[in-house]
Formats: C-alpha cells, sequence, structure tokens
C-alpha cells in the first residue's frame, strides 16, 4: 500500500517505523518544519524526519499544509492512504480527499473522550484508571471522525506523562497496524463518535502546572505525574520558582494553611493541601539540577511555616 506519513513527535515513529518494516511503500513523511533548541537555538529536525533521512524516505516540512502548492504537491504522489499521527497541523477537507482510503488518524485517547492536542496528559491529571489508542476516519472537525479500532491501556498509580506515552505509541502500533490490515481485507467497521461523551484535552503549557494548593493532595500529585517531563509542575518559594519533579500523597488530617510548608526532611517537603498532604520529593530550582530533597537541604534552607506559591 501507498502511504503518506504525517507526524511530527516521538509520539509517531514508532508506527511509521512498523509500517516502513511491515513492506508497505512509505512514499512521502511530512513533519513540521525545523524547530530552533537550546541555549544555541539550533535548528533542530522532528523525531519523525529522523527516522525518515535515516531510512532514505523523502521528507516533506511546510510552513503551513493549506496552502495551494502543499496540497498539489501531495495529490502528486498518488497515494491510498495518508496515515496522521501528532502532525501538529490541521487538514483542509480537499487534502483529506486524496487518498483512495482517505486519511486515518492515530489518537492516543478512547474517543470521544480526550479529543484534541494532550491527552496523555489529561487523562492522568483528570484521575483516569484507563485510557488507550483509537484510529479515526479523518474528517474536517476536530478528532471528530468515525472511529476504527481501538486498543486499551492502563493507567497505573506510578505512571507519568513519559512512562504513559511510550505505553500508548506500542498501541499506536498495534491499532494502525490493525486498521491498515483491515483496510486492505475490505473489513473496516468505521463506528461514528457519541458527541455527548467527548470532552477536550487542550495544550499544554507552562501555566498549567502552577500547583494550587486549594486542591487534594491525589489532584495535585495527578498533575505532577502527568506533566513529567514537560513542563513539569511547579510552584514557588519565597517568589522563587521550582519544579516539583516527584511527590507523593500523604494521606489524614493535617493542620495548617494549604501550601504551608508542614516539615522538611530528608523524606521530602511536606507541605499541606485542601485535603492531605502532599510529600514533594524532587525538585529543580531556578539555575540549578533536579535533584532529591535531601540532596537540596544539604546545602539550602527551606523553613517550615513558609506558604508555597505566595
Amino acid at each position: 500500500m501507498k502511504i503518506v506519513y504525517m507526524g511530527t513527535p516521538d509520539f509517531a515513529v514508532l508506527p511509521l517505523e512498523a509500517l516502513y518494516n511491515d513492506g508497505h511503500e512509505i512514499v512521502l513523511v511530512v513533519t513540521q518544519p525545523d524547530k530552533p533548541k537550546g541555549r544555541g537555538h539550533k535548528l533542530t529536525p522532528s523525531p519523525v524526519k529522523e527516522f525518515a533521512v535515516s531510512n532514505n524516505i523523502p521528507v516533506y516540512q511546510p510552513e503551513s499544509a493549506k496552502t495551494d502548492e502543499a496540497y498539489e504537491y501531495l495529490k502528486s504522489f498518488e497515494a491510498d492512504l495518508f496515515i496522521v499521527a501528532a502532525y501538529g497541523q490541521i487538514l483542509q477537507q480537499r487534502v483529506l480527499d486524496i487518498p483512495k482510503y482517505g486519511c486515518v488518524n492515530i489518537h492516543a485517547s478512547l474517543l470521544p473522550a480526550y479529543r484534541g492536542a494532550a491527552p496523555i496528559q489529561w487523562c492522568i491529571i483528570r484521575g483516569e484508571k484507563v485510557t488507550g489508542v483509537t484510529t479515526m476516519q479523518m474528517n474536517a472537525g476536530l478528532d471528530t471522525g468515525d472511529m476504527l479500532v481501538k486498543e486499551e491501556v492502563e493507567i497505573t498509580p506510578t505512571d507519568t506523562g513519559e512512562t504513559l506515552h511510550d505505553k500508548l505509541a506500542t498501541a499506536g502500533v498495534n491499532t494502525i497496524r490493525e486498521t491498515v490490515k483491515q483496510i486492505e481485507a475490505g473489513t473496516l467497521n468505521p463506528v461514528p463518535q457519541d458527541d455527548s461523551l467527548s470532552c477536550y484535552a487542550p495544550m499544554i503549557d507552562k501555566t498549567t502546572g502552577y500547583i494550587d494548593f486549594s486542591k487534594s493532595a491525589e489532584e495535585i500529585n495527578n498533575l505532577v505525574r502527568a506533566l513529567n517531563s514537560y513542563p513539569y509542575a511547579s510552584t514557588t518559594y519565597q517568589g522563587v520558582r521550582f519544579k516539583v519533579i516527584s511527590a507523593k500523597v500523604s494521606e489524614g488530617n493535617f493542620d495548617g494553611k494549604n501550601g504551608e510548608i508542614l516539615d522538611v526532611t530528608k523524606d521530602g517537603i511536606l507541605v499541606k493541601c485542601a485535603k492531605g498532604a502532599l510529600l514533594i520529593t524532587d525538585v529543580q530550582f531556578e539555575g540549578k539540577k533536579k535533584m532529591p530533597v535531601s540532596e537540596y537541604i544539604k546545602g539550602n534552607t527551606l523553613e517550615k511555616g513558609i506558604i508555597l506559591g505566595e
């Protein structure tokens, strides 16, 4: 099958690699333009581009996929199928109509739940126990097309955004392989989404991670887990922002104000929350490396009674 593959981040690499190894003809990879990264702002290719280049697959990086030039170029490949995985641009209906079998999206949630840009993180933030991957026949809406193949993935209490990402990328391989197999066999059974069951997973940024200690310790710990390893949950100590790399929930009743440091030991910083307390075990203060609290307090003072976030 002739496939145009459209994707950008790490999540999109494993499915591309699987399709390539399965012998499908990947006639083109479409990915976002190289982005400046690091202190030197060096232009850096996307993970998908790196895979494509290393396997001699042609790469196309339009600033916008909405131009007539982009449309004509994509059309010229006469592909049977477009596969999209976290590409990062909205596709017009005329592009979706190019390939014989349309465009299939690999989406990292059990649709119709968690449509949008950041389903992996929001599933953890909202305390879900199960998520998964859905392949979807794309239409002009935002993740609203008919569902094709699903695979469930358990969210464990220790999962972070990073570990769940890796589990879902593997599930993405399984679902797209099965989807392509069914397309070739003519056995696909598209199922319309029930919009009443949908919810939205908006884009994540640094402000998403600002900790509100008027929430429960469990809710805050979910935020810490979800945003590891980007952009990390954070708060401030006497006006100095620091990232909370990892934490644990301490059950029970605690006296004090929300956000108040109740204790500082080698085990961590115990902070009062609306319900329970959060034991912050690993931190990264501005200008410093990530480290356990036990290491940080060897050369720095953290006082009991200080209210974090003020």
